[in-house]
């Protein structure tokens, strides 16, 4: 295109048309230049701000419809209240504390003592304006005799949802660095030890087996601790929903939800992917301490994520993270053949560098 560009412009001056057509010529290349960068940008913008809305509109649960006059009243404060605290009447809590105190109102300094382990259900809602802790108070009832009033804001500390997978949440939330530090304290007790008994060490991308699943069982890790960070920072009411209104299922949540929820789907078939490939390809003994590795590894980007995530660094490095892993794709897919006497994988046919057998 230029090559004809200046041809024209050469012709023209030897026809005699002067430099007043050369920029005539060029004025009207830098308009149409100009005209369609404006025009991809234009575009470009309308549809990044297209994605925002989707995305920011995605991220929260979308509120039912009230309008019904069929619906009785009490069933619409029900869903109100769901969609407001996220809890609502009936809701099942069991108390995590060690003991907590009921105020058996309008009675003054009449309490009703709950230990841990206790389970109650939610009976009725309050708003006192003038209590300057926490204006909203909850009514509990654990058994017919035994009611009282507690704030909101102690409520949600010391109590969980009775449902299986808001316990799960708790307790791997309020427990995850003890186990971090009993799996790291094994990693480094079984790897000083094959240390020095000189064996042969193997670990995830560093002398790793044939395989890409251990890796990217980091990297899912890695993309759901992102996640849900992310949660916590833009959406916490979304995420505060899930807690009390669990589900395993990715479809009609937020997708937000259904990416993370996708993510931890994901990671546990790579797991068992994982398993098979491991102990296809090692002993039981090599297995299991790659296994504690492995373990060490997740943990690791889990934490580490969560806390560049929480400062926004963490998006930068998963990017990286993803590209590492892109990286070992695209090298292990130039291996097409394997030694038929040591196994090893082969660019192409012929001597095994590894024990210089013939492939053929």
């Amino acid at each position: 295109m230029r090559m004809n560009h200046r041809r024209m412009i050469r012709y023209r001056r030897h026809r005699g048309y002067g430099a007043s057509a050369l920029s005539f010529v060029t004025a009207c290349w830098n308009g149409l230049w100009k005209e369609t960068l404006f025009s991809v940008s234009s575009v470009s913008s309308v549809v990044s701000l297209l994605l925002c809305l989707f995305f920011l509109s995605s991220c929260h649960y979308a509120r039912p419809n009230l309008s019904s006059e069929e619906m009785p009243q009490k069933t619409k404060d029900s869903l109100n209240y769901l969609y407001e605290r996220h809890y609502t009447w009936n809701t099942n809590l069991e108390l995590t504390a060690d003991s907590i105190l009921l105020e058996c109102l309008p009675i003054k300094d009449t309490y009703i003592n709950l230990y841990w382990g206790d389970r109650v259900v939610v009976a009725e809602f309050a708003v006192h304006p003038a209590d300057s802790v926490d204006s909203v108070w909850v009514k509990l009832a654990h058994t017919q005799d035994e009611q009282g009033w507690i704030r909101e804001v102690e409520l949600k500390r010391s109590f969980v949802p009775t449902d299986s997978i808001s316990q799960a949440i708790h307790l791997f939330s309020d427990t995850h660095a003890s186990y971090f530090v009993v799996i790291f304290a094994l990693f480094v007790g079984v790897y000083l030890l094959r240390a020095f008994r000189r064996k042969q060490l193997q670990m995830v991308y560093f002398n790793d087996i044939d395989s890409v699943y251990p890796l990217f069982l980091c990297l899912l890790m890695a993309f759901s601790a992102t996640v849900y960070e992310s949660m916590q920072v833009f959406v916490p009411d979304t995420w505060e929903h899930f807690y009390f209104n669990p589900t395993l299922s990715p479809f009609k949540v937020p997708f937000i939800l259904s990416v993370f929820l996708l993510s931890i789907w994901l990671f546990v078939i790579v797991s068992l992917a994982v398993l098979d490939d491991l102990f296809r390809q090692l002993t039981p003994s090599a297995a299991i301490f790659y296994l504690l590795g492995l373990m060490s590894c997740c943990i690791f980007c889990y934490f580490f994520f969560i806390l560049m995530a929480h400062i926004y660094i963490g998006y930068l490095f998963l990017i990286l993270f993803i590209l590492v892993f892109v990286k070992k794709v695209y090298w292990n897919s130039r291996y097409k053949y394997c030694c038929g006497h040591c196994g090893e994988k082969l660019k192409e046919k012929g001597v095994c560098p590894h024990c210089g057998a013939i492939n053929e």
